[in-house]
């Protein structure tokens, strides 16, 4: 193998030009240094068109000096791409995680440049995207130029993160420790509460989904007495790693890679990035397989839990938007529920805390003008919050608004008392 040649950053970005679509890789592997030297060009760019998913690291998207240079067309929206997407300067993109590889890989989205961070290459020459494969492998296969930031720091993951060097048309060399996302720190009372009810639906031979945030991190805390679970997910976290540890998280009830672990994206503290390195039971795959309906449904019992951020007496749930303020994404939610319900003894849970950190309901009468339905009625199955568990599937409108109302906060039950009558009892 020839030796290899790093080239500084500002070098490495020089291929960018006006009018280009350019992908960003997401989560943990986002590569920020990459990101501040194409943003250290603005003043020689316009009409670049950024596309990503969840971005993590210290980077600032919003900045007023980028405004003429940079469109934000996000595919899911996270905190640091927020205030652009929700601005002129942005927009979201509404796909189900499972397709946007489709997107790039039928030049729905064409890219031109992707900007990706990897780990070293081996003695053959592959470097591993690591802790984020999920929709970067679609982006760097169709790429016409491949930016990689290799970190020494960044795991070598298994599945189908393995690029070979003569794929990457510029590196940049950058140690750099990732993000870290410590879920623990987001416990309170109401959250264990969730867990344990989730926990509770738990069987024995389950196979997980476990969605983003504190909720599914408890519920990971209440299974230390089950048995030959397994793990379909399109985020791993740091709670999973004990279960493993203790043989509670085996694989070996699933019928669709039986043994290992399956994820799209790993995202924790540095613990968990040690701990997936060179880890042949853990398959860190590309998002349109994890998160495919027909491949998800094959295992057995799975368990998908997923978040909202509000439900209405219905069942329609909101989970990307505060009205018409895009707030994340539709994401991966869909893919699961549905496989889950389509799977023998699945269990589709949306699991919610029953108001907000400033007493607002998130069990509402109707959904608030402009918010998306991510998870339609017809789809949700199990809802949880502190006040309990019910299951929507089979009730009329009537029933699901008594159970939903069972839900709900206290302070907030005679409101929604008064908004069913006025829906179903006036005449």
């Amino acid at each position: 193998m020839n030796e290899i040649q790093y080239i500084p950053a500002a070098e490495a970005l020089k291929c960018v030009t006006p009018g280009n679509r350019v992908f960003i890789h997401g989560s943990a592997a986002t590569p920020v240094c990459l990101v501040e030297a194409l943003q250290a060009r603005h003043h020689e760019l316009y009409n670049v068109e950024l596309v990503s998913i969840t971005t993590l690291g210290d980077v600032n998207f919003d900045r007023p000096e980028h405004r003429k240079s940079f469109f934000f067309n996000s595919l899911f929206v996270s905190a640091a791409t927020r205030k652009v997407v929700n601005s002129d300067d942005g927009d979201y993109v509404p796909v189900f995680l499972s397709q946007i590889p489709q997107l790039f890989r039928e030049n729905i989205l064409p890219i031109d440049v992707a900007l990706i961070q990897v780990s070293p290459p081996d003695a053959h020459g592959y470097c591993s995207l690591g802790t984020s494969v999920d929709i970067a492998r679609a982006a760097v296969d169709m790429a016409t130029y491949v930016v990689a930031q290799v970190n020494p720091l960044m795991p070598r993951t298994h599945g189908e993160s393995f690029l070979h060097i003569s794929k990457i048309n510029a590196m940049v060399w950058q140690s750099a420790e990732l993000p870290e996302i410590n879920y623990e720190a987001e416990t309170n009372a109401v959250t264990e509460k969730i867990g344990y009810h989730v926990a509770s639906l738990v069987e024995n031979g389950a196979t997980l989904q476990l969605g983003i945030g504190s909720i599914p991190d408890q519920v990971l805390k209440n299974l230390t007495t089950h048995q030959h679970l397994g793990i379909h997910t399109e985020m791993f976290s740091d709670g999973i790693i004990p279960l493993i540890q203790r043989g509670i998280i085996d694989n070996s009830c699933k019928k669709v890679n039986v043994g290992r672990s399956v994820t799209a994206f790993i995202t924790g503290t540095r613990k968990l990035y040690d701990y997936v390195n060179d880890n042949p039971g853990i398959r860190v795959m590309d998002i349109s397989y994890v998160n495919d309906t027909s491949v998800i449904r094959q295992n057995p019992k799975v368990t998908a839990i997923n978040s909202a951020i509000e439900i209405d007496l219905t069942g329609q749930v909101c989970s990307d938007s505060i009205g018409t303020f895009q707030f994340s994404g539709i994401g991966g939610q869909m893919d699961f529920i549905r496989g889950a319900s389509l799977s023998t003894g699945g269990k589709p849970i949306i699991a919610l805390p029953s108001q907000t950190n400033k007493g607002i309901s998130r069990i509402v009468p109707f959904l608030k003008e402009g918010a998306g339905v991510v998870t339609t009625r017809g789809h949700v199955h199990w809802v949880v919050t502190e006040y309990g568990i019910i299951n929507l599937f089979g009730k009329n409108l009537k029933q699901r608004a008594q159970a939903l109302i069972g839900l709900a906060h206290p302070d907030h039950r005679e409101n929604l008392e008064r908004a069913y009558f006025n829906r179903f009892e006036h005449a």
